[in-house]
């Protein structure tokens, strides 16, 4: 199996990869991005000889790289950013524009491809709701599943614990992760449909591709039973 990965130098992503270059059947795992996944933790495992960096400095048009697209047989994109502070028109562009930029080259690549999408829990399918992050993320989503890609899922984490050393790349995520650590034992006791970790989630991305699971939009439950 060779995979694609967007993001994997984020928190995530970080959490995909390792689970990538760990599995015995994933032969080869590139990771596009603007900066090199091998300077990570994950990138130093033993494992990483199978780790190839794509540096692409311009996310909106793969143009100069599609050479290099193609021949994959799942793409994990875990690429995000926060809608705080932002405006409806950014936000758009750096999700749904920025994302769908992607994966429409991708589709005409590799059709026979798995595409997985890091969404978020509460998004709207409706798009019409008034979150507008959950509009912006359901937009996305619903573009994503009318490509033609062999399978595409749309995975809705809540609350992420990072596992193995992986820490979130903001400083103020960082310091809330840190702040909440403490308390996980009890969220995954009394809420544990809402807590999912960034092992759980590489895993689960992996056997979608294997098991090509009927349901498309995966919730927290249903990606830790995956």
């Amino acid at each position: 199996m060779n995979i694609l990965i967007f993001g994997a130098t984020g928190m995530v992503g970080q959490g995909v990869l390792r689970e990538c270059l760990l599995d015995p059947g994933v032969t080869k795992v590139v990771a596009i991005g603007r900066s090199p996944a091998r300077d990570t933790p994950m990138g130093r495992l033993p494992q990483a000889a199978k780790l190839e960096d794509l540096i692409h400095g311009d996310l909106f048009d793969y143009a100069a790289v599609a050479d290099r697209l193609t021949g994959f047989d799942a793409c994990f994109f875990c690429l995000g950013v926060s809608s705080a502070g932002m405006s409806e028109p950014d936000y758009t562009r750096l999700t749904h524009d920025l994302t769908l930029a992607a994966a429409g080259p991708l589709a005409r690549l590799n059709p026979q491809m798995v595409f997985t999408y890091v969404s978020g829990r509460s998004t709207d399918s409706t798009e019409a709701g008034p979150s507008m992050w959950a509009r912006v993320k359901g937009r996305t989503e619903n573009a994503l599943l009318r490509l033609p890609f062999k399978a595409a899922y749309m995975f809705r984490p809540g609350a992420i614990e990072p596992l193995h050393g992986i820490k979130p790349k903001s400083r103020v995520y960082r310091a809330a992760y840190i702040l909440l650590m403490p308390f996980m034992p009890l969220v995954k006791k009394l809420w544990p449909e809402s807590l999912t970790t960034t092992e759980q989630v590489g895993k689960a991305m992996i056997a979608a591709v294997r098991k090509l699971p009927e349901k498309r939009v995966l919730e927290v439950a249903d990606i830790n039973a995956l």
